[in-house]
């Protein structure tokens, strides 16, 4: 078995602190020429996107990827709506888990895999306040573990 090729190009962090975080997916991004030149070398932000469910398909909004500077007319929208790469029962799954469980559905992270852009999503449930409070203090402690204190 041969390692595979990643290239992590962006990660919500936000998500993991607002967030439980659950039931992560791989799934395929639907990009423009400008927009995959442009996610190989400037990055990609997705610190206030999400994920949307409508007509049986996923959209991702909010998903910042940076102009391509060499694209000059051909560059999009940097925050156009993208559609994802999803089966139709995955699909149907996560609708209903946020009809009837209170869920999200947050991105985590977009890669490049074999050279095709990929993104990690998640269902989300949100943190309550002292639950922030809880994560702080379990940083803390094992910083201070590894640190020596």
């Amino acid at each position: 078995m041969e390692k595979e090729n990643v290239k992590i190009i962006s990660q919500n962090k936000k998500a993991h602190f607002n967030y439980f975080l659950s039931d992560f997916l791989e799934c395929g991004i639907e990009l423009l020429g400008t927009e995959i030149k442009s996610l190989r070398i400037n990055g990609a932000s997705l610190s206030d996107s999400y994920i949307v469910f409508h007509n049986g398909e996923a959209t991702i909004l909010n998903m910042h990827i940076t102009p391509y500077d060499k694209g000059n007319l051909f560059n999009h929208d940097p925050l156009r709506t993208r559609k994802l790469l999803m089966h139709k029962k995955e699909i149907r799954w996560y609708e209903n888990k946020i009809k009837t469980g209170g869920y999200t559905v947050v991105p985590t992270k977009v890669y490049l895999r074999k050279g095709k852009a990929k993104i990690e999503i998640a269902l989300a449930k949100g943190k309550k306040a002292y639950d922030k409070r809880e994560t702080i203090k379990a940083r803390d402690i094992q910083r201070d573990i590894e640190r020596g204190d």
